[in-house]
């Protein structure tokens, strides 16, 4: 049995961030209840030289959003990267939830006739899709998803792997 681009794609991103939306409020309580400012914990990292919470879940994000716009040639709705609470961290999910899920399945099938071309390092790539997919777009919402995940629970939040995996076995 073959794997779709669709099913690869949007489904994955959807169960992702639904999980990382509930961590967030998880965060939220957490916070609330530690009277912790909001806007410190999202700017939380897991060393200096990496980006804080908020870019980790804006980055996660944009790469749902922009692998969901380049397999099915719809242009990706742009956001400010400018989310300093949890409130607007789970608006940002929301609207890139809204957007990956009005893209039809039909385009994102497409893909697999397209030729990705995108900026990677500061240079220009031309990418098969299946490779676009595999070794670029999946690796890195994941390992965003996760480092925000990291963050929380680094910090105290009281996460498990079932919080990360989502309800997919309740």
């Amino acid at each position: 049995m073959s794997l779709s681009y669709y099913q690869a794609t949007v489904p994955v991103f959807v169960h992702t961030l639904e999980a990382l939306s509930a961590i967030l409020d998880k965060a939220a309580a957490f916070a609330e209840a530690k009277k912790v400012e909001p806007t410190v914990m999202c700017g939380l990292r897991l060393t200096a030289d990496m980006l804080p919470l908020s870019r980790q879940v804006s980055t996660a994000c944009d790469f749902a959003k922009l692998c969901v716009a380049r397999l099915s040639g719809v242009e990706a709705p742009k956001f400010n990267d400018d989310e300093k609470d949890f409130a607007e961290l789970r608006s940002r999910i929301a609207r890139t939830l809204e957007f990956i899920r009005s893209v039809p399945q039909a385009a994102v099938e497409a893909g697999g006739g397209r030729v990705i071309s995108l900026k990677i390092a500061g240079a220009q790539r031309e990418l098969k899709p299946d490779d676009y997919l595999n070794f670029y777009a999946l690796p890195n919402f994941f390992f965003h998803a996760t480092t925000a995940y990291a963050i929380l629970r680094a910090n105290g939040v009281e996460l498990s792997k079932k919080d990360y995996l989502g309800p997919l076995f309740d």
